[in-house]
C-alpha cells in the first residue's frame, strides 16, 4: 500500500515532515511498518500552498529515497498546508501522471488504499468523469477517477458529502463488475484552507490513520504511520470517519458511503 503525510497549520519546511523524523514520509516508502508492501518505490508527489491559491505540484517516478532533488526542494521550501505520498501501485503503470497527489484548481487529493477489480471497470469509471472535467483525466488510476468524480459531485460547496457519493458510485461499480474488498479508502484532501481526511473501508481492512498536534510546530501532522517510533500523542482515525481540521479544532463526522450504494 502507499504511505503519505500531511500537515496544516503555522509555515515548517517540507522536510520537518517528509524527511527528518525518524520514521519519516521517505524512511517509510522502503520501511513501512503497518502495510502489507515492504517497499513503496513507484513514485512520489508532493502538492504545497503558498502565496498562490492553487498549489504547486512536484511528482516523480523515481523511489522517493533516491532522488536528491526531492530532498533539496523539502530542505527550502516552507509551507503552511501540504499533501505528500509516496506510491505503490495496486496495478496501473509507473507514471509520472499516475503519482499522486493529484491537483485540480485549488483542490489537491492523494489516496491509499484500492477499488476491487478496477480493471474490470475501468471505462465505466471514466464514463461517470463528467466531459468538462474529463481533459483532467492525465493517468489511469482508480484515485484520480475518484477525485475529479468527487469534483463533479460538488467537492466546492460539501467535501464530506462529494466524496461520500462519488464513494458509493465507484462501490456499486466494484460490486457489479469487480471484486472484493470494493473499496478500501484513506485520503487527503484540501483546498488550500482546510485540510481533511477519510478513513474507510467496506471489509475490515481499512488502511491506518493517524494525527497528533504539535506545540512546538503550532500546527498537525496526519499520517498514514506515526513520524516517530514510541512517540506519544498521536490520535488513530477511527474507520468510517471524516476529519476536518482547521487550526487546533478536529470535526470527526461519519463517513458512510456503503448506506448510498446500497440505496442504489
Amino acid at each position: 500500500m502507499c504511505r503519505w503525510a500531511a500537515y496544516t497549520g503555522a509555515p515548517i519546511f517540507l522536510e520537518e515532515i517528509i524527511s527528518r523524523p525518524g520514521h519519516s514520509l521517505i524512511h517509510q516508502s522502503h520501511c513501512a511498518t503497518q502495510c502489507h508492501t515492504a517497499i513503496n518505490a513507484d513514485g512520489f508527489g508532493i502538492a504545497w500552498y503558498g502565496a498562490k491559491s492553487e498549489p504547486g505540484l512536484f511528482r516523480d517516478v523515481l523511489p522517493a529515497w533516491s532522488d536528491p532533488n526531492l530532498r533539496s526542494l523539502t530542505a527550502q521550501v516552507q509551507s503552511h498546508l501540504f499533501l505528500a505520498h509516496v506510491r505503490a501501485s495496486t496495478g496501473t503503470a509507473t507514471s509520472r501522471n499516475n503519482c499522486h497527489p493529484f491537483t485540480h484548481g485549488r483542490w489537491s487529493f492523494m489516496h491509499n488504499g484500492q477499488v476491487g477489480g478496477y480493471d474490470a471497470f475501468r471505462r465505466d469509471a471514466d464514463m461517470m468523469i463528467p466531459e468538462t472535467l474529463y481533459p483532467h483525466r492525465k493517468g489511469a488510476t482508480d484515485s484520480e477517477a475518484l477525485f475529479l468524480v468527487a469534483l463533479a459531485e460538488g467537492l466546492d460547496d460539501d467535501p464530506r458529502g462529494a466524496l461520500e457519493r462519488a464513494a458509493a458510485r465507484f462501490i456499486s461499480l466494484a460490486r457489479a463488475k469487480g471484486q472484493g474488498p470494493h473499496l478500501r479508502l484513506t485520503a487527503a484532501l484540501s483546498d488550500g484552507q482546510r485540510l481533511y481526511a477519510v478513513r474507510y473501508a467496506t471489509d475490515d481492512a481499512a488502511p491506518s490513520l493517524y494525527h497528533r498536534w504539535s506545540d512546538t510546530r503550532g500546527g498537525r501532522a496526519v499520517v498514514s504511520e506515526p513520524l516517530e517510533a514510541g512517540e506519544g500523542g498521536w490520535d488513530e482515525v477511527p474507520p468510517y470517519s471524516f476529519c476536518t481540521f482547521e487550526g487546533s479544532e478536529v470535526r470527526v463526522e461519519d463517513f458512510l458511503p456503503c448506506r448510498l450504494a446500497a440505496a442504489a
